[in-house]
């Protein structure tokens, strides 16, 4: 197994370099059906203040990324780390990556503090993934900016998940969900 090394950092302490690994990740994963990669709105969503990125010698093999927000939950705000771009290299693959990777995202919000919930949208085939490492799913109405520039809703029922962070999940608020600005 090749040595690897995980580090969290703000979006803004990456370098070129950085970015172009980052680009090259998601490229090889996404081109055909998003084209490029664009570190400050990724395929139309809301980019990340922090990124976990593991490392295997020089290359960027894996990459998860979060923003701090403050969302609506019916007439509740909560502040979450909103999570997307979590993504293994396929030649990374089936080595539990992405458990660590999620585990490390989980530990730096816990320790950038006063988040309540780690949150993320996903396709219901992950949903078991992101289970095992720690998310909760919660059923409601989402509202927010979609790919497009455009108000997006979706029923309740399409998945999202939750991560207890400075709160318990029985905290979680009932009721329609408001990310007041484009999803991760």
């Amino acid at each position: 197994m090749t040595d690897r090394s995980i580090e969290v950092a703000a979006h803004n302490a990456l370098g070129a370099r950085d970015f172009d690994q980052l680009a090259r990740l998601f490229n090889d994963e996404y081109f055909y059906d998003f084209g490029p990669w664009d570190s400050d709105q990724p395929y139309g969503y809301a980019p990340h203040d922090r990124h976990v990125i593991c490392r295997s010698g020089d290359d960027i093999v894996g990459h998860v990324g979060w923003a701090r927000r403050v969302i609506g939950v019916g007439d509740v705000e909560v502040i979450i780390a909103g999570v997307g771009g979590v993504l293994v290299s396929e030649r990374a693959r089936g080595q539990r990556l992405g458990n660590r990777l999620m585990a490390s995202a989980a530990q730096s919000m816990l320790d950038a503090g006063g988040f309540d919930f780690g949150y993320l949208g996903c396709r219901e085939e992950v949903v078991p993934f992101y289970t095992t490492c720690g998310w909760r799913r919660v059923y409601a109405a989402e509202w927010s900016i979609g790919r497009d520039g455009r108000p997006a809703g979706d029923a309740p029922g399409h998945p999202l998940m939750v991560l207890p962070v400075a709160s318990e999940l029985a905290a979680w608020p009932v009721g329609t969900i408001d990310l007041r600005g484009r999803a991760w």
